[in-house]
């Protein structure tokens, strides 16, 4: 992995229906799309730089199903496979973004004075608040299908850009490969560090080839601005703290993103970003604002009455564990975000977040008194 355009070219001494996979125990996004006849059509194709429908493909093929979420099970290699294999991808957006169609263009708002309340989500309930998304930086392929060169390539410009912030932003950069015992005990510590993907969707993909080489992690000062480096994006952005507040969380979010977007910009690398896709990432489940605002809340009445996911879903947001997709709750504590990544814009998304966890913490009080919150249940979002 990669693979390269000649080993592409080789495949086609076979037939077509000798090479399609066999998708018959998959349940995953991709294999809910792909015929034999669109196999057909779509296998000669490559982008420029040599990303291939079986490259597109590889981690679906790999991994047939979650036992918690509907997976993708595709990738983008770099920002043209979204034209090449469109005919793949413009049915897997439309499945996994509620309808999104070919037609349809996103909107992007990251002006966070747009957002409406926020600061007053209450602590004892709301832990922790964070926001995070990614980006990739245009002129370069994407994780799954970049060559070492050009991942120290987006290394080196990333540190550029991230050394020149101030103020609140000014931070540091912690390789991976160099980075002391200690000074990676302190970043576990502050539930900064990412680590090797173990994750089979990413291992398949292509995502964890020479690591750590060119990988890192970036903070300011005070340990509420982050950056990861090269991990399943070129840039993971995330802002959080502890509490409630997350208007200023997305504050600091906005801000801070808009700055690197400014710098990259100045050295000809914009972010990749286009009308119908928004900000253009490497798994189709991200496309468009590629955020997740969450906070991790505690709701140990309203988790056990029987309308709790029938709420969420009302809501547009989404449960996981504290410790990630894989997990499930501790003692009650839930990370809760926004469901919707396309379509709407980054402040409509945190907006939702806000709402929907007053609103259920205020269940939460009422379930603690004993009392009804039918009178409570949210009409469809």
């Amino acid at each position: 992995m990669p693979f390269g355009n000649t080993h592409n070219k080789y495949k086609l001494n076979f037939k077509s229906e000798e090479e399609y996979p066999d998708l018959s125990k998959h349940n995953n996004h991709m294999a809910k799309v792909l015929t034999p006849e669109l196999y057909k059509k779509l296998r000669d194709k490559e982008t420029p730089s040599g990303f291939t429908l079986d490259d597109v493909i590889q981690t679906g093929v790999d991994n047939p199903g979650h036992p918690f979420i509907m997976t993708v099970g595709c990738v983008a290699g770099d920002e043209e496979s979204y034209v090449v294999f469109k005919d793949l991808f413009d049915p897997i957006i439309h499945d996994r973004h509620g309808g999104y169609k070919p037609t349809d263009k996103h909107k992007t708002d990251l002006n966070h004075e747009n957002l409406k309340g926020g600061d007053d989500l209450d602590p004892h309930y709301v832990l922790s608040s964070r926001v995070r998304t990614g980006r990739s930086i245009k002129g370069y392929t994407l994780p799954p299908h970049c060559s070492r060169g050009e991942r120290r390539a987006v290394e080196k410009l990333s540190i550029e850009a991230l050394s020149s912030l101030t103020g609140e932003f000014k931070g540091k950069y912690y390789p991976l490969k160099s980075m002391t015992e200690q000074e990676q005990q302190q970043l576990i510590d502050d539930h900064f560090l990412f680590d090797k993907p173990v994750s089979p969707l990413l291992l398949a993909s292509g995502m964890a080839r020479d690591w750590p080489d060119a990988r890192g992690i970036w903070h300011n000062d005070n340990k509420s601005f982050l950056v990861w480096v090269n991990e399943e994006d070129h840039l993971r952005v995330i802002s959080m703290e502890k509490g409630g507040n997350m208007k200023e969380v997305f504050r600091r979010f906005c801000v801070g993103l808009q700055k690197i977007e400014e710098i990259f910009k100045k050295a000809g690398h914009p972010f990749m970003w286009n009308e119908h896709l928004g900000y253009v990432l490497t798994c189709p489940s991200n496309l468009g604002t590629g955020l997740r605002g969450g906070v991790h809340v505690k709701l140990a009445h309203l988790s056990k009455h029987p309308k709790f996911e029938e709420i969420l879903t009302r809501l547009r947001l989404q449960k996981r564990g504290t410790g990630g997709v894989d997990t499930a709750a501790v003692g009650s504590v839930f990370d809760v975000s926004n469901a919707d990544r396309l379509g709407s814009s980054e402040v409509e998304q945190v907006q939702l977040v806000v709402d929907g966890v007053k609103l259920m913490v205020e269940m939460e009080k009422k379930l603690e008194k004993g009392q009804s919150i039918d009178d409570m249940i949210p009409a469809q979002k």
